[in-house]
């Protein structure tokens, strides 16, 4: 395992910004093992539900976690708001940084991410090669 500090600057699409680091690296598989930070967006879908939902002002990101392909990335995160109160789940795309965002992603080199649709699912998820 190969440890990859990222700092995401204001602006940035996280979840963007985490698939495009792992393509720099030129590695094929990874893992974010945590992440902190504020957004100004967060796309969050929720269990059992199919579509994101947007939550905008300012957010800290408490937890974030999840695997990293080439093809995609699957991310869990919580976040909290002005008033404490804290909401997670799935990260979408259009999670914009606000001020900071710094992460820990583990570089597996050797290892092949794909995501492909499971028919049991419904979603494409990880295969291991």
């Amino acid at each position: 395992m190969s440890p990859l500090p990222l700092r995401l600057s204001p602006g940035d699409d996280l979840r963007a910004a985490v698939v495009a680091a792992l393509a720099a690296s030129g590695e094929r598989a990874g893992f974010v093992l945590q992440g902190i930070g504020s957004l100004s967006v967060a796309q969050l879908r929720y269990a059992g539900v199919p579509q994101p939902a947007e939550l905008r002002g300012d957010l800290e990101i408490l937890t974030l976690a999840g695997s990293v392909s080439p093809d995609g990335a699957h991310l869990h995160m919580s976040v909290s708001d002005a008033q404490g109160r804290v909401l997670g789940g799935h990260v979408g795309p259009g999670c914009i940084v606000r001020t900071t965002a710094e992460l820990l992603l583990a570089l597996l080199p050797g290892q092949r991410f794909t995501r492909e649709h499971d028919p049991q699912t419904g979603y494409p998820e990880l295969k291991i090669g």
